[in-house]
């Protein structure tokens, strides 16, 4: 890392665990090339967005990572909105792999806290994309954000179904739950998204903050204010829904 570069903040370690080895991506034709394929497509989008971020996403640099014209990807998907579809879709087939196809625990209470670790796990992995996840319009547009992954949300009101919940308590424990998941995730996600600092020298928008012993309340509590305290917070908050839901199936 070179002295300008901003430094981002650290991330937990071991939240998904050990990543699947690159696939179709490091094969090649005989002529060069990388065969092409739909997954290969967003899955390379996604490490883009991952890297660079959202708004630097075009086709044409999607094109150039693969090492092919632009042209050549709308074989498989036909436009910009539609990349960004299939990432979300790609980012929530790997959430679904990481919550719903392991073996179902013994509680609800388990259960809520396996669903809750595996989308945060998936908000720190992903930070840039994660807000994409909760904002992507979905076929049913009345369910909440961040889960509105049809797939997700029918195996999850299953679950619950599983543990004695009926349909009007599942839908109350997944208002409750996504609520919670959206309010702390979207404000985590965002701290490991940060784009590269501003100068707020030339950011009007910016420029009451420039002075900052104008604020000296702020000052004197920035070592607390500056803590990095998710994990507690997190698994704290997850703690006291549970709580609040302690009857149990109704």
């Amino acid at each position: 890392m070179t002295p300008h570069e901003p430094e981002e903040p650290s991330r937990p370690t071991g939240t998904l665990g050990p990543q699947p080895p690159a696939g179709p991506e490091k094969a090649v034709t005989p002529g060069g090339r990388r065969p092409l394929d739909r997954s290969l497509i967003l899955r390379e989008a996604v490490r883009f967005i991952d890297a660079h971020g959202r708004e630097r996403l075009t086709m044409r640099r999607l094109g150039a990572e693969l090492g092919v014209e632009a042209m050549a990807l709308y074989r498989y998907v036909p436009g910009r909105d539609q990349l960004l579809d299939g990432v979300v879709e790609t980012v929530m087939d790997e959430l679904y792999g990481l919550t719903m196809e392991s073996e179902q625990p013994g509680t609800w209470q388990e259960f809520l806290q396996q669903m809750a670790r595996g989308v945060r796990a998936i908000a720190i992995e992903h930070p840039k994309i994660f807000p994409l996840v909760a904002s992507r319009p979905p076929a049913a547009p009345w369910l909440r954000p961040p889960l509105r992954s049809l797939r997700w949300v029918e195996a999850f009101l299953q679950g619950l179904r599983h543990y004695g919940f009926s349909g009007p308590g599942s839908v109350e424990v997944y208002r409750a739950f996504s609520t919670f998941l959206l309010g702390h995730l979207l404000l985590e996600s965002s701290t490991y998204a940060a784009e590269p600092e501003l100068d707020v020298t030339r950011d009007v928008e910016f420029v009451e903050t420039n002075d900052l012993a104008a604020y000296p309340l702020l000052m004197e509590l920035s070592p607390q204010l500056s803590l990095d305290t998710f994990d507690g917070e997190f698994e704290g908050s997850l703690e006291e829904l549970i709580n609040r839901m302690a009857v149990g199936p109704r």
